[in-house]
């Protein structure tokens, strides 16, 4: 009887082949970033056609975004953040997430998305909505009031405008300061955005 011989190379079929090109693009992603991975890289990597995964994804950042996982659970997160004293709310959300920037591996997937949106009108309709409801949505629920909404977005603007000043653009004024101070100084602008008076007129 014939020896059977196992092939090698690309997979055959559909069959698996989802999880292998998502296994493989969360790898990439996180250890290249956004920018450097290529579905083609992608492709290579998990032993399968590169048009297949263009059938199954479309664009890069289609699949980005069906492979991101964040770094922290929003939900979870805001309602740590708003136990006990409410005044230091803030404080406690702004040394959070300095905790979490500070970590290469777990800022990418914010990171990405960022700059991902700053490519192409498209891809910032697809991180906006991604972001409207895995990180917006649950915190204006935690805050449960009139202008969640608002305010959680506005807590979102702050984040984003942060991370990229400090561990993007590399602003040293930001990057020379400790995180205590700038956890301080987040703070108070995050306490006001959760739970302090915004302008007179705001809905």
């Amino acid at each position: 009887m014939a020896q059977r011989t196992t092939r090698s190379g690309r997979r055959p079929g559909p069959s698996g082949t989802r999880e292998a090109i998502e296994e493989t693009a969360r790898k990439l992603f996180a250890e290249l970033g956004y920018e450097r991975t290529s579905l083609r890289q992608v492709a290579l990597q998990a032993g399968v056609d590169p048009a297949l995964v263009s059938h199954f994804y479309g664009k890069k950042l289609d699949l980005f975004l069906a492979v991101v996982e964040l770094p922290v659970e929003p939900a979870t997160i805001i309602g740590r953040v708003l136990e006990g004293d409410k005044d230091s709310a803030g404080l406690r959300l702004a040394t959070f997430i300095l905790e979490v920037l500070d970590d290469e591996v777990r800022r990418r997937p914010m990171i990405g998305m960022v700059r991902a949106a700053t490519a192409e009108p498209e891809a910032a309709k697809l991180v906006r909505d991604f972001l409207a409801r895995n990180i917006i949505a649950p915190i204006a629920e935690g805050l449960g009031s009139a202008d969640a909404d608002y305010r959680a977005a506005l807590v979102m603007s702050q984040v984003n405008g942060f991370a990229i000043a400090r561990y993007v653009i590399g602003l040293e004024p930001l990057v020379n300061r400790s995180n205590e101070q700038l956890a301080a100084d987040l703070g108070v602008t995050l306490q006001r955005y959760l739970l302090a008076d915004l302008a007179p007129g705001t809905p």
